[in-house]
């Protein structure tokens, strides 16, 4: 593989590009199509927000009139096409056709994603001349601008989030690769993010939305910058079905080790986005062992992880551990108050309910140093654990969402 292919294009048979059509004021790439070879199996979740997005519910009726089978996917930063009533799904479909003739593809077969401010109309004379500039460019330039794709789907993303994985199916390598953005309104079920997975394993549709769902919901589910969930949430998967092997049952070993390869994908990617938190200036990993079912322990590691107290201590570099274990008591749990136990990175803070002598010092220089975090509680009650990622909260987050409307 060259360097100039993202891990999108790495899998064969997909072609990505991102180009500049005047929707995001800094005159970065803004839209992004995604295009494979071929038309793909398709498996997609959405947010559990009551306010869908156009472009949400437009796809939602897709899947189910397509039959699971997409070729293309075209998305926009700048404007989320959320709230918009009759004239936002007018344009959802609009941008969906504009695709389909761009790339010469047959109806139905373009999935649409859009992401920025809610409530503003689509400038469809800009995603007009986006598409068109796209569908020309992903003819031309061989799918070698797929980093631009995922310059394209970025709002307040610091950086572009890309991962790729290749695996060993029946002795032939399977490829997957990804996209993803999110930074901000971040937190379970899914975020305010998108994701565009593709693979060119072959597997039917409902197959595929089984493994995509045991993913997310270790992954995507499981990460949380500020406790909010958007109205835009949308994670595609995409299986061109080119690979040279027999296609993957449910319930077999080929699928479990395609669920694995697809879940270290989405680990990468949600990690990602929790690294880029708002304002962040750390990761964080909370696990939460000991508990009496993997559900409580989740439940457990969320709280924690959405504690504005534990997150601005982690910012402060302040080692203040009872505020975790106050987070744990109230999230409903069942805990054993007498046998938890508690470490923050190497350091060893509580143990079977007795506090530890620590030097706070050196737990606070090691912390001003680190740019993630682990944070590990034993709840003393069983066998269960749990790992979610977040991300510390500063002045940044603040500043950023007071001032990004206007």
């Amino acid at each position: 593989m060259t360097e100039s292919l993202s891990p999108l294009t790495q899998v064969p048979g997909f072609r990505a590009v991102g180009v500049t059509c005047g929707l995001k004021q800094s005159g970065k790439p803004d839209l992004a199509l995604v295009l494979a070879d071929r038309p793909c199996a398709a498996a997609a979740l959405f947010t559990t927000n009551v306010f869908k997005a156009a472009p949400v519910l437009y796809d939602m009726s897709l899947m189910k009139k397509s039959g699971g089978k997409i070729q293309a996917v075209v998305i926009n930063a700048g404007n989320a096409n959320a709230v918009t009533g009759e004239q936002g799904l007018a344009a959802a479909a609009d941008m969906a056709r504009l695709t389909e003739s761009a790339c010469s593809l047959p109806p139905d077969t373009v999935f649409v994603m859009s992401t920025g401010v809610i409530g503003q109309p689509m400038p469809m004379e800009k995603i007009r001349r986006g598409i068109y500039a796209a569908g020309i460019a992903i003819k031309t330039e061989a799918g070698q601008q797929g980093h631009y794709a995922a310059q394209a789907i970025m709002t307040t993303d610091l950086v572009p989030k890309e991962a790729y994985v290749q695996v060993s199916i029946g002795d032939q390598p399977v490829s997957l690769g990804g996209m993803a953005k999110g930074s901000g309104m971040i937190h379970p079920d899914l975020a305010t993010m998108l994701a565009v997975l593709v693979t060119d394993a072959v597997i039917e549709p409902a197959v595929l939305h089984e493994a995509l769902k045991q993913a997310v919901a270790v992954t995507f589910n499981r990460i949380t910058v500020d406790g909010d969930t958007s109205t835009n949430d949308t994670v595609l998967l995409l299986a061109s079905g080119t690979a040279e092997l027999p296609t993957i049952g449910p319930d077999s070993a080929e699928y479990k080790t395609f669920v694995q390869a697809l879940t270290e994908l989405c680990t990468d990617l949600a990690r990602a986005i929790a690294r880029d938190g708002e304002g962040a200036t750390k990761l964080v990993e909370i696990t939460i062992c000991g508990a009496a079912t993997e559900a409580e322990a989740e439940s457990a590691a969320k709280t924690v992880a959405t504690s504005p107290l534990m997150k601005t201590a982690l910012f402060g570099n302040d080692p203040n551990w009872g505020r975790a274990l106050a987070a744990i008591g109230r999230s409903g749990v069942r805990v054993n108050p007498e046998r938890v136990s508690l470490r923050l990175g190497d350091f060893q803070l509580v143990k079977d309910g007795e506090p530890l002598n620590f030097e706070a010092e050196a737990v606070s220089y090691w912390l001003a140093r680190s740019d993630e975090i682990k944070l590990m509680a034993d709840l003393g009650v069983g066998p269960a654990t749990a790992t979610v990622w977040s991300c510390d909260l500063s002045y940044k987050y603040v500043e950023i969402n007071a001032e990004y409307h206007t």
